[in-house]
C-alpha cells in the first residue's frame, strides 16, 4: 500500500510532463505547417529569385536573415524548404512504414518457416551498413532526393520490421487474443480487431521517434552533396552551400542548421511525450 501511494505522485508528475512535451513538440511541427504554407497567403521573394549586389548581407528589412552567396534571400529559401525536407522525412518514413508493418505482421502471424525466412531476409539488408546501402543505391540511381529517400527506406525497414514483429509477437499472447481464436474468428479479424490495436499505439511512439532520425540521415545525405540537388531548397542542402562561406556569413550555416535542430527536436517531443502517456495504460485501455 506505502509503495502504490508513493507511486501516484511519480505517475502523476509523468503525466504532465508527458503531456507538456507532447503539446511543445505538437507546438513546434505546427509552427512548420504554418511556416511552409505561408508562402500560399503571404507575398514572399522566390527561393531562386538572385540580387547578386546583396550577395552575402546580413539581416536587414529588405532581407530579416540575410542572404547567400548568390544573393538569394535565405528566409524564403528557408520557407520553401519546410516542405522539402519534412514533406521527404515523412515520405521515407511512410515507405519504411509500408514495408515494416506488413512484413512484420505476417512474418509473427504466420510462424514457423515463413516467420525464418522473412526474418533471415530482414537480418541479410541489416547486415548492410545503413549509410554504405543507401549510397550504394544513390549511386545506381543518381543522386537526388527521391534517390535519398529510395535509398534511406530500402536500407532502414527491416530494423522497424523486426519491432513490429516483436511487437504482434507480444499482442498475440493476451489471453483475448487467444479466446478470439477459439471462439472461431478468422485471422484476419483478429488481426485487425485485436492484435493492431495493441500495437499501433506503441508503434506511434516509434515511428516518431524515428522519423526524426530519418530527417537527420537525408539531410546528412544533401549536406554531403548526393541528396537534394541545387537550386532546391532543402536544409541540408542549404548547409552545405554556406559551409565555404562560414566566417563571411555565419548566418548561411546557422539558420537551416537551426530549423534542422527544432525539427528533430520537435518530432523527439511527440515521441517521447507519447511514450510517456501510452505506457501508463493497460493493455485493454488501448
Amino acid at each position: 500500500m506505502i509503495e502504490r501511494h508513493l507511486s501516484l505522485p511519480a505517475l502523476r508528475f509523468g503525466l504532465r510532463g508527458g503531456r507538456f512535451g507532447l503539446m511543445m513538440g505538437v507546438a513546434l511541427l505546427l509552427g512548420f505547417v504554418v511556416l511552409g504554407l505561408s508562402p500560399l497567403f503571404v507575398d514572399i521573394a522566390p527561393p531562386a529569385q538572385m540580387d547578386l549586389l546583396a550577395r552575402l548581407a546580413g539581416p536587414s528589412d529588405t532581407h530579416p536573415l540575410g542572404t547567400d552567396h548568390l544573393g538569394r534571400d535565405v528566409l524564403s529559401r528557408l520557407i520553401h524548404a519546410v516542405p522539402v525536407s519534412l514533406g521527404a522525412a515523412f515520405a521515407t518514413m511512410l515507405a519504411i512504414l509500408a514495408i515494416a508493418l506488413p512484413w512484420g505482421v505476417i512474418a509473427a502471424v504466420a510462424g514457423g518457416r515463413v516467420d525464418m525466412v522473412m526474418m533471415r531476409l530482414a537480418d541479410i539488408i541489416m547486415a548492410f551498413p545503413t549509410l554504405v546501402l543507401a549510397l550504394a543505391i544513390i549511386g545506381f540511381m543518381g543522386a537526388s532526393l527521391q534517390a535519398s529517400i529510395i535509398g534511406i527506406a530500402a536500407a532502414w525497414w527491416p530494423s522497424n520490421a523486426r519491432m513490429v514483429r516483436a511487437l504482434v509477437l507480444s499482442a498475440s499472447q493476451r489471453d483475448f487474443v487467444r479466446a478470439a481464436y477459439l471462439s472461431g474468428a478468422s485471422r484476419l479479424r483478429v488481426i485487425v480487431r485485436h492484435i493492431l490495436p495493441q500495437v499501433l499505439p506503441p508503434l506511434a511512439v516509434i515511428i516518431s521517434l524515428e522519423t526524426a532520425s530519418v530527417l537527420l540521415a537525408l539531410s546528412a545525405l544533401s549536406f554531403l552533396g548526393i541528396g537534394a540537388q541545387p537550386p532546391t531548397p532543402e536544409w541540408g542542402a542549404m548547409l552545405n552551400q554556406a559551409r565555404p562561406f562560414f566566417s563571411q556569413a555565419p548566418h548561411m550555416l546557422l539558420v537551416p542548421g537551426l530549423a534542422v535542430t527544432a525539427a528533430v527536436l520537435a518530432l523527439n517531443l511527440i515521441g517521447e511525450g507519447l511514450r510517456d502517456l501510452l505506457d501508463t495504460r493497460e493493455p485493454y485501455e488501448w
